[in-house]
This record gives structure tokens, C-alpha cells and sequence, in this order.
């Protein structure tokens, strides 16, 4: 039975009728490619720095991908979305080090991919819900209570002395 949903599952990723149209993607570094969203999910393939991907579907910090190859997961950190580039693989990787990636060298982080410059360079300000985020501030001593309650207790430190 397993046997029929891989085949099954095989022919629906590659069958024009059957494929998804994915985002395009690139890969970024060499990663394993697996049959679920999991570290610990049986490995399907292997994707190689700069391999073309079609981006399918996001879950958490997974990517599903499809490569010429092989589909399934890869950790989202692993695969650029867009189109290769011709940029300076040394500074490509200084920029994927340091989070600095893309043409506006916007940083970003696991908690805000999946949000493409355009939707950073076309957010607005919503002063509802400011209001909102805003109505759930505690007063120091209301928050002294909170902590209290727990058990906890303020505790005094130095500050950091600068470098010299």
C-alpha cells in the first residue's frame, strides 16, 4: 500500500496535469531533501548549492520544493526564493551569514521569512491594531505582582563595562 501512495504521490509531483506552480527558488547551500517537514524524516534526495527548485508549499520553518530530481522538504534557510543571480558567491555567502540577502540587504530572520520585500516595502501602519498590542501593557507594579506570584525577585546587576 505504501508502494502505491509513493507511486501515486511520484507521478502527481511530476504529471503536468497534477504539478502545483511553485514560486522559483534557488538553492543555497547543499541540503537533504525529505519526505516530511521533520529532521528526523526519511531523506528523498539531495539538493546542491544552486540547484533550481520550484517552491510548492511552506509549513513552519520547511520549504516543499520540487528540483529536476527529487521533491519533498528542505529547511527554509537553505533555498533563495527568486531567481539565480550572478552576484559574488563570496559576498552571497558573507550576506546569507549575516542574514543580509536579496537587493535591499534587508536582514531577516526564521521568524519573518516567507515575507517577500514587497510585502515589507508595502506594509502600513494600523493604529487599531497598535491600540490593540498596546492594551495588553502591564504597569510596573501590576507586573511586580505578576512576578511575585511566581516566585520571582528582582535582582540588581552592574551594567557592562565598555571595551577599552
Amino acid at each position: 500500500m505504501k508502494n502505491y501512495l509513493k507511486i501515486f504521490i511520484l507521478i502527481a509531483l511530476t504529471s503536468p496535469i497534477f504539478a502545483l506552480s511553485g514560486e522559483a527558488g534557488t538553492a543555497l547551500k547543499t541540503d537533504i531533501i525529505r519526505a516530511e517537514p521533520f529532521a528526523d524524516a526519511k531523506t528523498v534526495g539531495n539538493l546542491s548549492k544552486n540547484d533550481s527548485v520550484d517552491i510548492l508549499n511552506k509549513k513552519g520553518a520547511w520549504l516543499q520544493i520540487k528540483t529536476k530530481k527529487s521533491a519533498g522538504w528542505v529547511r527554509i534557510l537553505s533555498v533563495k526564493r527568486g531567481g539565480t543571480s550572478n552576484a559574488n558567491g563570496a559576498q552571497g555567502a558573507i550576506d546569507v551569514a549575516s542574514g543580509r540577502a536579496g537587493t535591499g540587504k534587508v536582514v531577516t530572520t526564521t521568524g519573518i521569512r516567507g515575507l517577500s520585500a514587497e510585502d515589507l516595502k508595502a506594509a502600513k501602519f494600523n493604529e487599531d491594531e497598535m491600540k490593540k498590542m498596546e492594551s495588553h501593557t502591564l504597569s510596573p507594579i501590576d507586573g511586580q505582582s505578576f512576578a511575585s506570584a511566581g516566585g520571582l525577585s528582582a535582582i540588581k546587576m552592574a551594567y557592562l563595562k565598555g571595551a577599552k
